[in-house]
């Protein structure tokens, strides 16, 4: 059979023998209205607010945060549909970039699609620096106790709209709501402390309850009760297109929109495979550092010992330098776990997770990075799929099989008896 895989903005092809192949797995196909009808619909009945028009309404200028490039929010395809209702001309853009890096121009037109010039040439895009203190007010602390540090322009800020996807996250349980502020346009030190919990057994993927990263995010919440705030909080589904939609207060509207998520992405299989083939596709292809969330995504499904191979581009590198440097300068996954137990810096908790696919079994890697830097950090590379396949079957086994995960950076598969 053949099996078609998305790599940067193409497809490519791989053979296997349907013995051989174990599935391939996709999100849920899930039927809905045009993607008009989806908003309006959501922003006509929020719940657990006002209106749109009562809580956003008046003359005072309304901040929007908005998504940043890893993520595939059709932040210009809202923003056409919401001007209808809202003037753009009030509305003030905050990139919620988190400790991410700024987003370059072409990465802003992707964004805010045809407005950009408009909206830039009048001074309303901002994008996060969570390392320029000038931008920071400190706003208090979690209820874990840890410092809030946000982007000044939240503290000014009366009114605010958030515009964000909601999928599942492979610490924080999933994306969405409360994470548009903490980590979405927190201070760096308020990101580290709060990503230091995803080191913790409970930071898992769609687990929201006794999920440290969760609460302490969602309890940042809590310093903002004097803003008036409003989210559209959208369900995407395997071909971007918008399925879901919910609006009004942020943690009413989350929770509608992780109900939807998990139709969409959480997918039954009925056992392990001996090799998982995993794909980063565009745009969590941008860095290794977001490609690992399709490693995570294959963990529960390889056999102990197995093989993942990712496939990603990771068209503008490895990622941050913390991230990389910790895992070459170690000799064993072993070894970085140990580092990290010792000193945690913002990057380790995903340098961990990488790992534990290498402690696992093996990782491989087909992409566009360098083969020796791979190599410096536990990833065996190949040249391409085909090959990578083909290696893996035959180095587990003649009766192994292999399962496919075209989506692995959204797809949440679940094995059940």
């Amino acid at each position: 059979m053949r099996v078609n895989l998305p790599y940067r903005r193409e497809t490519i092809s791989v053979c296997v023998d349907d013995a051989r192949c174990a599935g391939v797995v996709y999100p849920n196909d899930v039927s809905g209205r045009d993607e008009r009808t989806v908003i309006l619909s959501a922003l006509d009945k929020p719940s657990g607010s006002l209106s749109l028009a009562d809580c956003l309404g008046g003359n005072d200028d309304i901040l929007v945060l908005v998504n940043d490039a890893t993520r595939p929010t059709p932040t210009a395809r809202i923003l056409a549909i919401l001007k209808e209702r809202i003037p753009l001309s009030r509305c003030h853009f905050l990139v919620a970039t988190g400790s991410h890096r700024m987003p370059d121009d072409g990465e802003l037109r992707w964004i805010f699609g045809e407005e950009v010039e408009e909206l830039a040439a009048h001074g309303r895009i901002h994008c996060h620096d969570a390392k320029n203190d000038a931008e920071l007010v400190f706003f208090g602390h979690t209820a874990a106790g840890h410092p809030v540090t946000l982007n000044r322009r939240v503290a000014e800020a009366r009114k605010i709209l958030v515009l964000t996807t909601v999928e599942p996250h492979y610490f924080g349980g999933y994306t969405g709501g409360r994470k548009s502020f903490l980590p979405g346009v927190a201070g760096y030190e308020t990101i580290r402390l709060n990503h230091r919990l995803a080191l913790k057994p409970e930071a898992v993927t769609l687990a929201l309850e006794g999920n440290p990263v969760h609460e302490e995010m969602d309890s940042c919440l809590d310093l903002l009760k004097d803003k008036a705030i409003f989210t559209l909080q959208m369900v995407m589904d395997r071909h971007h297109t918008l399925v879901a939609a919910a609006a009004g207060d942020i943690r009413i509207s989350f929770r509608q929109a992780v109900a939807e998520a998990d139709r969409v992405f959480c997918v039954d299989v009925p056992e392990r495979a001996d090799a998982v083939v995993t794909v980063a596709p565009h745009p969590m292809d941008i860095d290794l550092y977001q490609s690992q969330k399709a490693v995570e995504n294959a963990k529960p499904i390889v056999k102990p010992g197995g093989i993942i191979i990712l496939v990603s581009s990771c068209r503008t590198g490895i990622g941050p330098d913390t991230f990389y440097n910790l895992m070459a300068g170690c000799r064993t996954p072993h070894e970085v776990m140990d580092r990290i137990s010792e000193e945690y810096r913002l990057g380790y908790h995903k340098a961990a997770k990488l790992v534990e696919a290498a402690m696992m079994g093996e990782l491989w890697a087909v992409t566009d990075l360098e083969p020796r830097l791979l190599e410096s950090i536990f990833i065996r590379p190949l040249p391409d799929v085909q090959t990578a396949v083909d290696s893996a079957l035959k180095q587990t086994g003649p009766d192994s099989r292999v399962m496919f995960i075209p989506e692995g950076s959204i797809t949440v598969p679940r094995v059940v008896s």
